[in-house]
């Protein structure tokens, strides 16, 4: 494994000095920035080296074959895979006649650093050409959170020492090549280029280029457009190309004089709209920030997040480190859905293209509830999506010859985008993931309209479903069979706990919901009759339980299954998938994530104190984590069971999976449910936060490596923020009408500037920390995080 990279601590920004480029990628992902609109990666101003180049718009793909070595009935026959639109990020600096290259002269200073207060990515750099000219490069480099189609980069050149001519040449460029986008030929000829061409505009210093793909047929249109301030005058060229846009900024300056650029770029895509008239889009957009100047545009930046931060924000004291991932962690999941507008959040969200840019049931099952909690309008546009994408899940349904909607597991458009039915066709939760989301959601925010309007919908098309899925036996019970749970080491298993449970929160809520809004329901079809056998099912659906073990099996079966031989394993044997065949992983009781224990944590109702204490040891021992999305969650049922030193070690995994690239894939994007997972395990797991429908309740416990910590929630509208110390815990409702939580079994109500403390029962004893497969057990919380 690589050595980390040594990103410096500080608690609202994250820095990294040196220029190590083995690790470009790496620190591109860490250093991206989006809007939920448009994501550009971390990448150097001058373009080269790079790790991976990209500029992303979120929904922009390119459909290509699906290589099947053996097709089957309801396999996809494409695929879609998202791709880079045209660069704007591009500014390449001559000093004299030699180029600005980090691989060549004297590199004397290296500094990026990403401000998660502004909103804004800094870089200075000084450098001696190899021709002995010195100077010093600063840049700041914004994705706009308040103008969704808007980046822009402040660019200042300063010569050191000596007089120099400084030429800037600032583009935008289509179709630059990428490292292998896939290993098989049809795929990659499709992906290598995927843009055509469709316009180049030139209207005064104003460039746009406009390009369609080939296959999915959207168009993209890049405009840019910049200002110039020089001691002295400065020659100013534009000129376009099918793929190039080059603005040539060139001027002399004297020893401690600077040329100052701002380059303003305006992105829009559409799968219907002209090429004028996306070019018209694009363009306004660049006139817009063109107004507004850069301070304005920061302006707009800080304002944004000011507002997300006095809310979400999350204070810990005890842990430097920590502190700085969990608010990199919000950071990066807020810009990643900060202008979503009828979109969702990717697994990479717009930092890389890992995943190929898919988005899967992580993002309801993880992102969606911290965005319901923190900024609520980008969870409501997530699910306004998931409605869009309605009628390609029908359409899924019918072809698998059952009723309702089945929602796709890896898609962009809407579409079922994974051939590899094991793992994505038959792990049928991802419907029920997306009502749960929808029931969080309502929950934090009280917005029966979206309920009524979309939401009734969803659920109820989801529940059709589940009632076509399913079977009743001969005893009475409701069955799932032949389905995959979250565990991917486990696959088409008959009464798979989380999604039996899932299902079953999903029948209730939609009856519920159908009785809430009648009228919405008569039409939409919904009868009496049908929301009764929804009940009757949730009430009867099967919950395996082994009674010889004293535990609930993962799924009917799983826990008479040989357990796997981690005696035998090396450190190098993980993760699993990539040393050993699926065939025998699935017939074993071995498990990649969190599955049993995710079911606890999402449906904590229907597990006993005791049964999640046996229920959490058993699966500890069989669990690997080589998903991300373990860690978060094996955190969070840790504490609820009294294992705080484990819960904080997760904590840990969990905060440094990106920083510290524990998986080594970071080089393709940051891991968006795993950064969602921080607060997670913090405010749910610590926090002992669960939402009801009675209320949000809190069972806070602090682990001995923190003192103190803080977070904010929206509680129908209003922040309520909670502090948690050792001695008990404080609730502070900043506006609004009173709201009752639950502390503990107490009912609590705030009103708002009257705070309210509430001591911390004594701890039962949680007996024995749970034991780990070999080579699977965390790294302890002073050493991950270097306390």
């Amino acid at each position: 494994m690589t050595e980390p990279l040594p990103f410096d601590v500080a608690p609202w920004s994250i820095g990294l000095t040196g220029l190590d480029e083995a690790q470009l990628a790496h620190r591109e992902s860490v250093f991206a920035l989006s809007n939920g609109h448009l994501g550009w990666r971390g990448t150097l101003d001058e373009g080269a080296p790079h790790g991976i180049t990209g500029s992303y718009l979120n929904g922009v793909f390119e459909r290509h074959p699906m290589p099947y070595a053996e097709a089957g009935y309801g396999y996809p026959r494409s695929g879609e895979s998202v791709i880079n639109v045209p660069n704007g990020k591009i500014i390449r600096l001559f000093v004299d006649d030699e180029p600005l290259d980090v691989r060549r002269g004297d590199v004397h200073r290296h500094e990026q650093r990403l401000d998660f207060k502004d909103g804004t990515l800094h870089r200075e750099v000084e450098w001696t050409s190899p021709a002995g000219a010195r100077v010093i490069v600063r840049s700041t480099r914004l994705v706009s959170l308040s103008h969704r189609s808007v980046a822009a980069i402040r660019y200042v050149v300063e010569a050191v020492g000596g007089p120099a001519t400084m030429t800037i040449l600032s583009e935008l460029v289509a179709n630059e090549e990428l490292p292998e986008v896939h290993p098989d030929d049809r795929v990659k000829e499709v992906l290598d280029e995927p843009l055509a061409a469709r316009g180049a505009f030139l209207v005064g210093s104003l460039a746009t280029l406009v390009h369609e793909t080939f296959e999915s047929g959207q168009r993209v249109a890049v405009a840019m457009d910049h200002t110039v301030s020089a001691p002295g005058a400065a020659s100013i060229e534009t000129e376009v190309a099918e793929h190039l846009a080059r603005t040539t900024i060139s001027a002399r300056l004297a020893a401690g004089e600077r040329l100052e650029i701002v380059k303003f770029v305006g992105h829009e895509w559409s799968d219907t709209l002209d090429v004028q008239t996306l070019r018209d889009r694009a363009d306004a957009s660049v006139a817009e920030a063109l107004r507004l100047g850069w301070s304005g545009l920061t302006d707009g930046q800080r304002e944004r997040l000011d507002d997300f931060w006095a809310c979400a924000d999350v204070e810990i004291e005890g842990s430097a480190r920590l502190q700085q991932a969990v608010r990199f962690a919000l950071f990066h999941v807020f810009q990643s859905a900060a202008r979503l507008e009828l979109r969702s959040v990717p697994g990479k969200g717009l930092t890389g293209a890992g995943y190929e840019g898919h988005t899967f049931w992580d993002f309801e099952g993880f992102v969606l509830p911290v965005l319901a909690s923190t900024a609520p309008e980008s969870a409501r546009q997530a699910l306004l999506w998931r409605h869009t994408t309605l009628e390609h899940a029908r359409e899924r349904a019918r072809q698998l010859r059952l009723a309702g909607a089945a929602f796709a597991w890896r898609t962009i458009d809407g579409r079922e985008s994974s051939g590899y039915w094991p793992a994505s066709t038959v792990a049928f939760h991802i419907n029920a993931d997306i009502a749960g989301a929808v029931l969080h959601y309502v929950r934090a925010t009280g917005d029966e309209a979206f309920l009524r309007e979309r939401g009734l919908e969803l659920v109820a098309e989801t529940a059709r479903l589940w009632m076509s899925l399913g079977r009743w036996g001969h005893e009475g019970g409701f069955h799932l069979d032949g389905v995959t749970g979250p565990d991917e080491y486990t696959a088409v298993v008959d009464d798979n706990v989380f999604t039996n449970l899932s299902a079953a929160q999903n029948l209730r809520f939609a009856a519920a919901a159908a009785r809430r809004h009648p009228a919405r329901a008569a039409e939409l079809g919904i009868t009496e009759d049908e929301t009764a056998e929804w009940v009757r099912a949730a009430d009867a659906v099967a919950i395996p339980f082994d009674e010889r073990l004293g535990v609930h099996a993962q799924s009917a079966g799983f826990t008479e299954h040989a357990r796997w031989d981690f005696d035998r394993m090396a450190p190098d044997d993980y993760p699993l998938q990539e040393h050993f065949p699926y065939f025998d992983l699935y017939r074993k009781q071995v498990i990649k994530q969190a599955d049993l224990t995710l079911a606890m944590f999402f449906s904590p109702d229907a597990f006993s104190a005791a049964q999640k204490a046996a229920n959490f040891a058993y699966y500890e021992a069989l669990t690997v984590r080589d998903s991300s999305l373990s860690a978060a969650v094996q955190a969070v049922i840790a504490a609820e069971v009294g294992q705080l030193e484990l819960a904080a070690d997760y904590l840990a995994e969990a905060a440094t999976l990106d920083l510290d690239d524990l998986h080594e894939n970071t080089d393709e994007g940051l891991h968006m449910a795993s950064l969602a997972g921080i607060w997670t395990a913090l405010t749910c797991g610590f926090g002992g936060m669960r939402d009801s429908d009675e209320g949000v309740r809190f069972a806070p416990r602090l682990p001995p490596q923190l003192s103190r910590f803080t977070f904010g929630v929206k509680v129908a509208g209003h922040t309520l923020r909670v502090e948690v110390r050792p001695e008990g815990t404080t609730y502070r409702l900043s506006d609004g009408p009173p709201v009752t939580v639950f502390h503990f079994s107490e009912a609590v109500e705030l009103e708002a500037g009257h705070p309210c403390t509430r001591a911390t029962p004594p701890l039962p004893d949680p007996g024995p920390r749970p034991s780990q497969p070999k080579h699977c057990v965390p790294r302890p919380f002073a050493d991950a995080l270097g306390v």
